[in-house]
């Protein structure tokens, strides 16, 4: 099978590398214009180009997929976009995280499959994984589904489940979560070949949608219950990095264990030593603070941090 793949960031290259080891033809990858990136703001390829690149494989990097935009370069490129997969004899095309919205003219040419990082219908949309965390799901999974104009309310194709682990961050989903969907996709390819999928409607209960995560959401309320900030900790590790502000400054908190607390006023420093940790009251519960970092400093266990920045009687912003 001739396979065109659509994808950014590194959960797509993960299911990408897995095509390609499988031995499936890819002969375009399509993934977002490279953007500037860390302190030098220096124009960075995508994950998704990188090893393309490296495999020699064709990418094209258009601004947009849509030829009715309004702005002249974006339909001018969707344009060519469009011409170079219409010029392009492939099977079907595989999108993950791709980043840019698939019109009709793009879904028209061949069946177009999505990797999505949840169990639909719940957690359609942007950040299926952090905002999993966030509310507390025990389970998430991978579902492969056949796209649509909808967003992510195509018919699903394969579905595997993957419990929340307590310790679990967005980052160790995601990666648990990019595995999976390597794996599925190559399967689901290979059920295709052989006229094997069968198509299942989503229900119309259960949807949910997940908003794209902004830096503002990481800002942490100290009078919100120990689970639900521990949880925010979690969900927003790596991206953006939830913090707590205290004396003014915003120190960002990696990591948080939930304990029982008692009648102390939210955002409270109960303990700040190496004995009991740095223990904060919330406005239900307690959080133990285990990892956490300060402006232009490194991310530090709790006991060293305390050694530059000491906490003992000071309480963070509710």
């Amino acid at each position: 099978m001739k396979v065109i793949f659509a994808g950014t960031p590194e959960f797509a290259a993960v299911a990408l590398q897995a095509l390609v080891e499988a031995g499936f033809d890819i002969p375009l990858v399509l993934t977002q214009p490279d953007r500037p990136a860390g302190r030098g703001m220096q124009l960075q390829p995508s994950a998704v180009k990188q090893y393309a690149v490296s495999k020699g494989i064709e990418v094209l990097q258009p601004l947009s997929l849509r030829m009715d935009s309004k702005d002249p370069q974006r339909a001018e490129e969707a344009r060519a976009a469009h011409q170079r997969l219409l010029s392009t004899s492939y099977d079907v095309m595989v999108v993950a995280a791709y980043g840019l919205i698939l019109p009709r003219s793009t879904l028209d040419i061949k069946t177009c499959l999505n990797i999505h990082g949840s169990l639909l219908p719940r957690w359609r949309g942007a950040a299926p994984i952090h905002r999993a965390i966030e509310a507390g799901d025990k389970e998430t999974g991978i579902t492969i589904m056949e796209m649509e104009e909808g967003l992510d309310t195509g018919p699903m194709l394969l579905t595997e489940r993957v419990a929340i682990e307590d310790s679990d961050t967005t980052g160790s989903l995601h990666d648990k979560l990019a595995a999976l969907g390597g794996k599925m996709i190559v399967e689901a390819l290979n059920k295709m070949r052989h006229g094997e999928l069968e198509a299942v409607v989503q229900p119309e209960e259960g949807v949910s949608y997940a908003a794209k995560i902004s830096k503002e959401e990481a800002a942490l309320d100290f009078s919100h219950s120990a689970e639900n900030i521990g949880r925010k900790i979690r969900a927003f590790n790596p991206f953006p990095g939830a913090y707590g502000v205290v004396n003014g400054v915003n120190v960002k908190l990696w990591g948080a264990e939930v304990l029982e607390g008692g009648n102390a006023p939210a955002g409270k420093v109960l303990s700040a030593d190496a004995q009991n940790g740095i223990v904060v009251a919330c406005g239900s519960g307690a959080l133990r603070l285990t990892e956490l970092q300060k402006p232009g400093g490194k991310r530090l266990p709790a006991a060293e941090f305390i050694k530059g920045f000491p906490l003992e009687g000071l309480s963070f912003s509710v």
